[in-house]
């Protein structure tokens, strides 16, 4: 599966486009729609179109993790709300997470309560992350209003 024009719109509302590199709120320089790596330094300027380019790069990586590690099937919701929390929360906290061995234990609501449990950054709750973790459950339950 890819992600789909649901998953992609609520990553861009939560990450927001930031062109010149950032400190997010753990201290990791940040540009574009919360593109991370060592080509990302302080002082770096981008456009709106490497932005663009970034995001759907880093995608297909986030994609290809969701596919691999979930074992049971999906809906286009659902894996949207899974590629966006493992944008966020990256694939090693994905991996082992409890809410990816409910889900793949067929618990699909005991996963979906899971979301909410990951609204902390540096220690500290956050609460755009909670906004943005009940965004991602309701999506994953087949809301497609967000």
């Amino acid at each position: 599966m890819v992600i789909g024009k649901n998953g992609i719109d609520l990553i861009k509302r939560f990450e927001g486009c930031r062109l010149r590199a950032y400190r997010d709120l753990v201290g990791v320089f940040t540009i574009g729609y919360g593109h991370t790596g060592p080509d990302v330094k302080p002082g770096r300027i981008i456009t709106n179109d490497l932005a663009t380019d970034y995001l759907e790069a880093d995608l297909t990586k986030f994609e290809s993790a969701v596919t691999h590690l979930v074992k049971v099937s999906l809906t286009q919701c659902q894996f949207d709300a899974l590629v966006c929390l493992t944008y966020n929360i990256g694939i090693s906290h994905f991996s082992t997470s409890t809410l990816l061995t409910q889900l793949n234990a067929g618990n699909y609501v005991a996963a979906a309560n899971e979301f909410t449990k990951w609204d902390m950054a540096g220690g500290k709750q956050v609460p755009g992350l909670l906004t943005r973790r009940c965004a991602e459950r309701s999506l994953f339950n087949g809301d497609t209003l967000i």
